[in-house]
């Protein structure tokens, strides 16, 4: 082999190397950006699922919100065609008494048909079947813990703690001392009724027997709060009477608190009587005979709690209301000061007056004339006689289950 052909053989083999390698650094080149490109496209993939499932979970607050305003309206439309009926049957009954009158079912009484497939479920609870804590005096707080088989001076010590919280000036009989002002942080006894069963907590002794170790409300708190209402009313309603009520304020046994319940309910011996209730508390000694006292009874409702649920799917809306027909139940009112308080407020406010009243050497200006138009809407406005006062409103709250089976319209 010469010279010539050995050069042309290294000048192949070197063009054969170099090419290799240029083409193999191409290859890795392009893989790299390959590589780039997809995860690019990832994070975006990622970013977009991110943006719709947010959108999405938007969309659907919206939407829920759209509807529970609709429910809502739907509620409303439905308590005051509740209201419309129970006011019918107040007036020709001379109040009302019980659900077994006839308004067990006030829609289908009125005709009342929810909009769009709905359904609106009523459940009745009477308030006033309760003792009033505003009214409750020793006796009947101490029967009430006796009934629960409260040993005797813890009864004894629960009533007394409970009117000292709320009665002002009141001199304790048992061996309760609160040292509230030796607290952490001092405080005086509000002297009033309890606007929230959570005060309890607050009130020496009954905290002792209403909460357990933990701080959290017990059985006994339950039942308190079950049996007891905060609302100001002179006489619970004996067709609705809790079997508390009636062995604390009634001192009614446990067999006549039976004959009671199913002669109310339409059950036991009175189950083909039907549901039944009283026109006067007198007429319970009948069922129940002469042992009891019904004297501190009344026969009609003094505050009635409206819960309806309005559905539409898995969607619900719920609204409890708490109403009281004239000269019914009535919201504690006094305002938790101390008499110190009140005596230097009155002081104040008899200064300011006399320091603002007018002289009476001086002519009393005439008071700008009322349009003719501004006059009749405002005594149009005055002589609106709504049926009912309500005294509560809660939407969408935590409502307490109910008392009875909910009735259901379509």
């Amino acid at each position: 082999m010469n010279a010539r052909s050995t050069f042309r053989l290294a000048a192949e083999a070197l063009r054969f190397r170099f090419g290799t390698e240029s083409r193999s650094a191409t290859g890795q080149q392009r893989a790299s950006v390959l590589v780039i490109v997809m995860v690019t496209l990832l994070f975006a993939v990622f970013a977009l699922i991110a943006f719709m499932e947010k959108a999405s979970v938007d969309l659907l607050v919206d939407q829920r919100e759209a509807l529970t305003r609709r429910l809502r309206m739907e509620a409303y439309s439905a308590l005051e065609v509740t209201l419309a009926v129970l006011e019918e049957f107040r007036e020709v009954g001379n109040g009302l008494h019980s659900p077994a009158e006839g308004w067990t079912n006030p829609l289908e009484f009125a005709g009342y048909t929810p909009s769009d497939g709905r359904t609106v479920e009523i459940v009745f609870e009477d308030e006033s079947g309760k003792i009033s804590l505003p009214r409750a005096d020793a006796q009947v707080l101490t029967n009430l813990f006796l009934n629960w088989a409260v040993l005797k001076p813890d009864a004894e010590a629960l009533a007394d703690a409970l009117l000292g919280w709320m009665k002002r000036n009141h001199v304790y009989t048992t061996g309760v001392q609160p040292t509230y002002d030796m607290s952490p942080i001092p405080f005086e006894a509000p002297g009033r009724s309890l606007k929230s069963f959570h005060e309890l907590a607050a009130i020496e002794k009954v905290r002792e027997m209403f909460y357990d170790d933990e701080g959290r409300p017990n059985d006994l708190w339950k039942r308190f709060a079950d049996s007891v209402s905060l609302l100001d009313f002179p006489r619970p309603n004996i067709n609705g009477a809790k079997p508390d009520t009636l062995a604390a304020l009634g001192q009614f046994d446990p067999q006549q608190q039976q004959n009671l319940g199913d002669y109310f309910r339409g059950a036991g011996n009175f189950q083909n009587n039907g549901p039944g209730y009283f026109q006067s508390p007198a007429e319970a000694q009948r069922i129940a005979g002469q042992a009891g006292n019904t004297a501190g009874f009344a026969s009609t409702i003094s505050a009635l709690r409206i819960t309806l649920t309005v559905r539409d799917g898995r969607t619900e809306y719920r609204l409890s209301t708490v109403i009281a027909p004239p000269n019914g139940a009535t919201t504690v009112q006094a305002t938790a000061t101390s008499t110190r308080t009140e005596v230097a407020a009155s002081a104040a406010k008899s200064g300011t007056q006399q320091q603002q009243q007018p002289d009476a050497t001086k002519a009393n200006p005439r008071p700008p004339a009322t349009p003719a138009g501004a006059q009749q809407k405002t005594g149009a406005a005055r002589n609106l006689k709504y049926p009912f006062t309500l005294l509560e409103i809660r939407e969408n709250d935590e409502i307490a289950p109910a008392p009875a089976a909910p009735i259901t319209n379509h």
